[in-house]
C-alpha cells in the first residue's frame, strides 16, 4: 500500500523510514511512504503556510490553500486529517486502513487548521486525548500500526496474539529464561508442556490483566455482547 504523509517537517518522516519494522516493510515492497512538504504549495512570498486567527486568539493557524493544493496532487485513496478532535485511532481502525491501496495523512502544526480543510479530507484521526506540537508523531504511530499488519512484515501469529487483537483484550503475561530469577518464578503451567491448559491459562490471564489495567475495555466488551 501507499501512504502519503503531508508534513512541514519531512526530515522527521524520512528518518522514521529507516526504523526497523518500517524499513523492513519498505524493503519488502509492502508499503511505500511518500512525504509531501505542503509548504512547497504556498503562494506567499516566503512560503508561509500559517496566519493569524480571524476573530482573535493566540497562535497561528494553518491556512487551507497550501494543504488543499497539496491534496489535489493525490488522485486516489482516503485522506485523513490528524487532529485531537478526531476519531480515536485503534487496532480495529489499523486493520481497516491496512486494506486500502492508498491513504493520506495530513500532519498539523502550530495552533491547528483552518476549519475549511475538513472539506478536502474524509476523516479526522486522533491517537489520544492529549496535545502534541505537531502531527508527525501520530502519523508515524498510525503508519507503523498499519505496516505491521502487511503480510510478511512480521509473523502472522505474532500480531494475532498481541494486545487488542484477541477479542480486544490485552496480551497475557509472558516469560522467558531463567525460570527462577531472585525467587520470582515462571508460572508452573507454562513449564508443563500441556498446550491446551496453557492456552486456557493465557486466555484467563489476558482477561484478568485487562480487567485490572483497562476496565473500560471489559465494559465495552460486555456492552457489545449485551447488544447482540
Amino acid at each position: 500500500m501507499k501512504i502519503n504523509i503531508l508534513s512541514l517537517f519531512p526530515e522527521i518522516i524520512e528518518a522514521f523510514k529507516s526504523y526497523s519494522v518500517i524499513a523492513k516493510a519498505l524493503q519488502l515492497g509492502h508499503i511505500e511512504i511518500n512525504v509531501i512538504n505542503f509548504r512547497e504549495f504556498s503562494k506567499r512570498k516566503h512560503h508561509e503556510v500559517d496566519d493569524t486567527i480571524y476573530g482573535g486568539g493566540d497562535g497561528m493557524l494553518l491556512q487551507v490553500e497550501p494543504i488543499h493544493l497539496a491534496l489535489q496532487t493525490i488522485k486516489q485513496g482516503k485522506k485523513y486529517l490528524i487532529s485531537p478532535q478526531g476519531q480515536t485511532f485503534s487496532q480495529q481502525k489499523a486493520h481497516e486502513m491496512s486494506k486500502e491501496a492508498e491513504i493520506t495523512l495530513v500532519c498539523g502544526h502550530y495552533e491547528g487548521f483552518d476549519e475549511r480543510v475538513l472539506n478536502f479530507v474524509d476523516e479526522e484521526l486522533s491517537i489520544g486525548d492529549y496535545i502534541l506540537t505537531g502531527g508527525e508523531i501520530p502519523a508515524m504511530v498510525i503508519t507503523e500500526a498499519i505496516a505491521r499488519l502487511c503480510p510478511g512484515v512480521i509473523k502472522k501469529t505474532s500480531h494475532e496474539n498481541e494486545s487488542f487483537e484477541k477479542e480486544g483484550l490485552l496480551e497475557c503475561p509472558q516469560y522467558t529464561k531463567p525460570a527462577d530469577y531472585l525467587g520470582y518464578k515462571v508460572p508452573e503451567i507454562l513449564l508443563s508442556g500441556n498446550h491446551k491448559e496453557i492456552e486456557e491459562w493465557r486466555n484467563e490471564q489476558a482477561y484478568l490483566k485487562t480487567n485490572k489495567n483497562r476496565k473500560d475495555i471489559i465494559l465495552k466488551l460486555k456492552r457489545s455482547k449485551n447488544e447482540k
